[in-house]
């Protein structure tokens, strides 16, 4: 099915059913378009503002069926999404983005090679299938360096810093042994995340550079726009466009990168590409003129993408594990905008809700 065909009316699939799922399908409404999620996860967010749900594991294919069945397209809201799952669906209805995106951005690895081969700077890395592979790419890269799983790594998980005096063999049990890159530390000044949609047709709009505040490994802060020089953000936004180029991408995309160098000298690494909206577009939903959530939905629906002008200087904070409980008093500040994702159990490291705060531009 073209999805130029898509219109007002029309059923979404998300696979997920976490809080990017319940945003999106928040979105999804304002255009009228009705939301069916699936997910093997009960009490999932999502499941208060979708009009449908299903329970099921996501290798269950009678259950696959049935819901491709009830939906015009289907979307999803993490990138692990197990390939034969993606298959089975791809086979029955669009799914957008598209398998290949999955496919290069769920292993570190082949991420790595896909964005060197389109000349973009990233970190100097190595395989890693044994301790000797190991030992071998330290003894190149040198430390400080960061161990890395290829599959199943976010928020700081399934990844290990190795420094001076790290037992190499003690750092490898810690991943599992499982397959893995290592990566030459890089001594970035910031870290700036570029948020974008691509259309079906081609068509493409990236939001401003975002700066991004990391604590324990967990987005903390997002402000925009990032500290950089005008020519360094033109910079990332096409380095961003070229990797969704690439990848014949659909939807709302992230490509988290580093900044080295200051001035003259500013230098645009990129570390990772998210296939997804992302925690650092949430301040879109009050910052910019279209929200990342919005976007997605017109992008993968074949829409006109909307305008990603900025609306003011925005900052958003995570409201992680028991800061959520001061939702009164962020409702009491003016101009403060709170999100609270229906999590029924706050954990330590759990993402609980944002808020953004705009302010007008300084004249």
């Amino acid at each position: 099915m073209d999805t130029m065909r898509f219109a007002p009316g029309a059923v979404l699939g998300i696979l997920g059913g976490g809080q990017l799922a319940r945003m999106i399908a928040l979105a999804a409404a304002d255009l009228g378009i009705r939301c069916h999620v699936f997910t093997p996860e009960a009490d999932s967010p999502a499941f208060d503002v979708a009009a449908r749900h299903t329970l099921a594991a996501y290798e269950d294919e009678a259950a696959l069926a049935g819901f491709a069945d009830a939906v015009d397209l289907v979307t999803y809201e993490f990138e692990n999404v197990p390939a034969p799952t993606a298959a089975f669906l791809a086979a029955r209805v669009p799914l957008h983005p598209g398998a290949r995106a999955l496919a290069v951005t769920q292993d570190r690895l082949s991420e790595k090679q896909f964005v060197s081969g389109l000349g973009l700077a990233v970190a100097p890395f190595r395989s890693i299938d044994t301790l000797a592979d190991l030992e071998a790419a330290v003894a190149a890269l040198g430390r400080p360096s960061v161990l890395k799983t290829r599959r199943f790594g976010y928020d700081g998980k399934g990844q290990v810093k190795i420094a001076e005096g790290t037992d190499l063999a003690a750092a490898y049990d810690m991943i599992g042994r499982f397959p893995a890159v290592l990566e030459a530390f890089v001594p970035f000044l910031r870290e700036v995340s570029v948020v974008a949609a691509r259309g079906g047709d081609g068509a493409f709009a990236a939001f401003d550079v975002c700066e991004n505040e990391h604590r324990d490994h967990i987005l903390a802060f997002t402000r925009v726009p990032a500290q950089l020089r005008p020519r360094t953000a033109e910079i990332a936004i096409a380095a961003a466009r070229s990797i969704a180029d690439a990848l014949g991408y659909v939807g709302v995309f992230a490509v988290e990168m580093f900044i080295t160098g200051e001035g003259e000298d500013e230098r645009v690494i990129v570390n990772e590409i998210a296939p997804r909206v992302h925690n650092s577009g949430h301040w879109t939903s009050e910052g910019a003129q279209t929200s990342q959530f919005h976007q997605h939905v017109r992008a993968i629906c074949g829409f006109p993408l909307g305008s990603s002008r900025r609306l003011g200087r925005v900052v958003m904070e995570n409201l992680i594990g028991e800061a959520s409980g001061d939702w009164r008093e962020i409702l009491a500040e003016p101009g403060a905008h709170l999100h609270l994702y229906g999590k029924r159990e706050s954990r330590p490291g759990r993402k609980m809700g944002h808020v953004t705060r705009v302010s007008p531009e300084p004249r």
